[in-house]
């Protein structure tokens, strides 16, 4: 029914269309806004999204258990392509590479629902940090899917390799070592970060944790020592960017697996590579605990 206004006769008229309806665009944008968001928060895509917090606890683990190997004298690339590489040589490694593609583009589009749709009933501060975080591990989901597909698809390449030919394109364009520098100091800080939430258990919040007791001192423990463990690995390799960008040494830029290999090249190295493997086992193991226990 039209809504109804007095007149200046003292009357009553409809009051104009354009008061009385909403702009047809506007509609089915938010009709659009309203099913996506049902979609994305819908059953099926939690429990996909799930299992994308396992699938990155399964490469942290092997990203640990490679290092380890390198620690030991063996070889392996320390990086998300190497992992994603022993999934693929396995027996089953297309079905693993596609169920692993599936379920992180699933957690990528639940992480950018969050970032777009909700955290509207906090504080502005509150809100634009959380939407923030969010929107980076959507994109740090979308980038696993990415090396997962390129890998299924037989095109996969040596993330090392391209870190350092990025570094270099970089390098070359205006701007490009200040901009190095600036990505290099985030890395490190990122790492700091995951190291001081590590601990002060602060990723605690975020969990459904079990009844006090064995289980949940396990998780707890596993929480700390990894994010401990992926901060340093991280803070590694934010400074290999900036030392390798200041030292115009785009080469050594070589992300993780070079941040690693380096470490064990220093005094008491291999110890300390050794520790930061089994740190990153850690956090992969709480990863799939994660799976089940994440607040969505």
């Amino acid at each position: 029914m039209a809504r109804l206004a007095f007149n200046t006769q003292g009357g009553i008229s409809p009051r104009p269309r354009e008061l009385r309806e909403e702009p047809e665009i506007k509609r089915e944008l938010r009709s659009a806004a309203g099913t996506a968001e049902e979609v994305t928060n819908s059953r099926p895509m939690e429990l996909m999204a799930r299992a994308g917090f396992a699938v990155s606890g399964l490469l942290h683990f092997l990203v640990g258990s490679i290092a380890i190997r390198l620690a030991m004298g063996g070889q392996g690339q320390a990086d998300v392509s190497g992992a994603v590489q022993e999934l693929a040589s396995q027996p089953a490694g297309p079905i693993l590479l596609w169920s692993s593609f599936a379920a992180c583009v699933a957690l990528a589009i639940w992480q950018a629902s969050d970032a777009i749709f909700d955290y509207s009933n906090l504080p502005q501060p509150e809100k634009l940090k959380r939407k923030l975080k969010a929107a980076g591990q959507a994109v740090v989901f979308a980038a696993f899917a990415v090396t997962l597909a390129s890998f299924a698809i037989g095109s996969g390449k040596d993330n090392s390799q391209s870190t350092s030919d990025f570094t270099v394109a970089l390098m070359k364009a205006p701007g490009g070592v200040a901009l190095l520098i600036v990505i290099g100091a985030a890395v490190a800080v990122t790492g700091i970060v995951y190291g001081i939430r590590g601990i002060r258990k602060s990723f605690e919040k975020h969990l459904r944790l079990p009844a006090p007791g064995t289980q949940r001192t396990a998780v707890s423990v596993l929480g700390v020592v990894g994010y401990v463990a992926k901060g340093f690995a991280l803070l590694l390799v934010g400074l290999l960017i900036v030392v390798a960008t200041v030292q115009a040494h785009p080469e050594e830029s070589t992300g993780l697996d070079g941040g690693l290999k380096a470490l064990r090249d220093q005094p008491f190295g291999l110890y300390l590579l050794a520790a930061v493997g089994i740190g990153l086992i850690a956090y992969g193991v709480f990863q799939m605990a994660r799976a089940k226990l994440a607040r969505m």
